[in-house]
């Protein structure tokens, strides 16, 4: 998974846009669309196509969001649709059709697939399922999952009852999280002398690895990050960026991964945030927001002391 690629071909920006998702064409959602009712079709079940959602007559709706996004960021293009369509299709019904596994794993199985997954609060449903996960920034949420082999299982608080306290199923998720292997990493050097990190990878939760990121840091750059902390970014579920804070290059760094996170976040399956946020032991602050069709970087008075001490020092 590379983080800069051309694109797939696909229809003009000023042909009419699709009225739920704007990256398709009008076009192109209606043959995604239809794709979709095909593939369900396939397998037996008619559904009614909505322009987000599909449902089934047994009331079972199916979000089309992540699958629009994959569709559309693919190099490819549209030939190959239909068989991704299918194949995620027949994994979303696998899952739900088939035994689940909170019933058929053993208490240990459970635990040892447990990870933390930060994700986007207002992909969450409304209701208090998911209220127990802690807030780790403002717009973003910390929930319970399990990798399974085919898909990941966001669990609700109903799900958890059973399995012991919520802050001790994290401390056991946070330790699944640190033992992942990084998949890839990526260094991205700007021609002003800055540069950021890149974990990615195809795991549901690199971008989640921002929980741990002390521990990251240190494994991937060899030494541990300062009081300062670090600038990170977590555009999508595969992508986490990263740059330690040690002097004023922290000013360059966090302009160009303000473009990059706002970039990587758009169109984007799994999509979790456009913005920059400093991180400093576990806790984090928002430094960046899209602002219309720019981007605002906005400080607080400490990282602004931190900035004009880092200066200071450097002069």
């Amino acid at each position: 998974m590379g983080l800069f690629r051309r694109g797939p071909k696909r229809d003009p920006r000023e042909a009419p846009r699709d009225g739920e998702f704007s990256f398709f064409s009008e076009r192109e959602g209606g043959v995604f669309r239809s794709q979709v009712r095909q593939a369900f079709a396939e397998r037996g079940l008619e559904v009614t196509v909505y322009a987000g959602m599909v449902a089934d007559s047994g009331g079972r709706q199916f979000g089309l969001g992540n699958l629009a996004a994959v569709c559309h960021r693919d190099r490819r293009g549209e030939r190959v649709w239909p068989a991704m369509i299918r194949d995620h299709v027949g994994k979303v019904l696998r899952t739900m059709d088939g035994p689940q596994p909170m019933e058929t794993l053993s208490e240990d199985e459970i635990r040892a697939r447990l990870f933390p997954r930060v994700v986007a609060e207002e992909t969450l449903p409304p209701a208090e399922s998911f209220r127990y996960g802690r807030a780790p920034a403002p717009g973003l949420r910390e929930v319970l999952a399990l990798d399974l082999p085919e898909a990941v299982q966001m669990l609700s608080a109903d799900s958890l009852s059973d399995l012991g306290e919520v802050a001790e199923l994290r401390i056991r998720a946070l330790n699944n999280l640190r033992a992942l292997p990084v998949e890839g990493h990526e260094t991205v050097r700007r021609g002003d002398g800055s540069s950021f990190e890149v974990v990615l990878g195809d795991s549901f939760f690199t971008a989640s690895r921002v929980l741990v990121l002390d521990d990251l840091v240190e494994r991937i750059m060899g030494t541990p990050l300062t009081g300062d902390g670090a600038l990170v970014a977590m555009p999508f579920r595969h992508q986490l960026a990263f740059h330690p804070i040690h002097d004023a290059q922290v000013v360059p760094a966090l302009q160009a991964m303000a473009q990059f996170a706002a970039a990587g976040h758009e169109d984007a399956a799994g999509a979790i945030s456009p913005n920059v946020f400093w991180w400093r032991r576990g806790a984090m602050t928002r430094l960046s927001e899209p602002d219309g069709d720019g981007l605002r970087v906005v400080v607080d008075l400490e990282f602004q002391d931190m900035l004009e001490r880092l200066v200071q020092d450097e002069a």
